[in-house]
């Protein structure tokens, strides 16, 4: 009897081992599953980041000027054109004055950037999961409407999560050597917003962000991921080669993406900018130029601010520094999508929302 029970245990104790090495194997294999996919997530965020910092430095000179020309009062012209205003800019502030507020703008779209591209992945990914649910084909792609929807998620993600630094980084983007230093740096610029104005300041124009963000990122990616994939499923010109297209025809879809959602979306991005400004104590100042012609600058929401822009200065006003933005927004969108892919393909990381 002793015997058996001694026999009896030791088979527990043996079946114990073996369930313990059995869920052990199975913790093993799950972690070695996890892992690559975290590898592959933070790759994907590394590539997001690279690009918005490498195309947003390449223009940074434009993007400083089209902000100054959407907010400059019209009774007080100082930056009159793209070559005058940069030739302007680079006269009385010099080659750093070129660049001025890029260190944050690089500190917002960098994040942004990284965030975005990785929320467009993942929201293509479940937008065709729950398409072939609905519709039974499991071979069903994503279509041009499909992807403006994944754009439109991922930009609104993106924006909201990073909006505060856009905020400040306008604010400091539109000081001058004249103009009161009332900003001396990100941090500084942050902790006076909120102790002057509160919380909610960091988050002025935000609705107009959205709505606009909505058509501008979503038509980006989805005007480039169907002229991709139209030009290589139909090889128009001969581009394809290899089954890839070319660097200068990826940028060349870029660009055609950039040139169509910023002219939709331009007028959201103007009032925005304007609605930042509110609240500020020497926006006056900073805005209408040397002291001339000063209004308080108030608006009590997005249409408020739409209203008088139009009113006082024309519908004009909604495409204040359009060019110089057309020129930046083509090569920066171009930029950003083939450094996203060329730093995706350097790490290895497996792109292909179908797959």
């Amino acid at each position: 009897m002793a015997s058996e029970d001694v026999k009896t245990s030791g088979e527990a104790a043996v079946s114990t081992i073996v369930n313990l090495a059995e869920e052990a194997k199975l913790a093993s294999e799950g972690v070695k599953t996890q892992g690559p996919a975290f590898l592959s997530i933070c790759k994907s965020l590394v590539a997001g980041g690279v690009a918005g910092g490498v195309s947003r430095t390449a223009v940074a000179p434009l993007e400083r000027l089209k902000i100054l020309l959407q907010v400059q009062n019209p009774h007080s012209i100082k930056y009159n054109g793209t070559i005058q205003g940069l030739k302007y800019i680079w006269r009385t502030e010099g080659f750093r004055g070129l660049f001025k507020g890029n260190g944050t703008n690089c500190a917002r779209i960098v994040p942004n950037s990284a965030v975005k591209f990785f929320s467009y992945e993942e929201a293509s990914k479940g937008i065709l999961w729950f398409y072939r649910r609905q519709t039974g084909n499991d071979d069903a792609q994503l279509s041009p409407v499909l992807r403006l929807g994944a754009g439109a998620c991922a930009g609104i993600i993106a924006m909201s999560a990073t909006y505060p630094m856009d905020m400040v980084r306008g604010r400091l983007t539109v000081q001058t050597d004249k103009s009161p230093h009332q900003y001396r740096g990100i941090v500084h610029a942050l902790s006076t917003v909120l102790k002057e104005e509160g919380p909610r300041a960091l988050y002025k124009g935000w609705l107009p962000s959205v709505i606009g963000v909505v058509p501008y990122v979503g038509l980006n990616f989805a005007v480039y991921e169907s002229l991709k994939d139209w030009l290589l499923k139909s090889n128009t010109f001969n581009l394809v080669e290899n089954n890839e297209l070319s660097v200068t025809t990826r940028l060349a879809c870029g660009a055609a993406a950039g040139t169509v959602g910023q002219t939709v979306a331009y007028p959201l991005d103007v009032i925005r900018r304007r609605m930042q400004m509110v609240g500020w104590k020497d926006a006056a100042s900073v805005v209408t130029g040397d002291g001339r012609g000063k209004a308080p600058l108030e608006y009590t929401g997005m249409v408020d601010a739409f209203r008088k822009t139009v009113r006082y200065e024309g519908f004009g006003a909604l495409y204040k520094g359009l060019v110089p933005n057309s020129v930046k927004v083509v090569p920066s969108i171009a930029i950003a999508f083939v450094t996203y892919e060329m730093v995706k393909d350097v790490l290895g990381v497996e792109m292909r929302i179908s797959d």
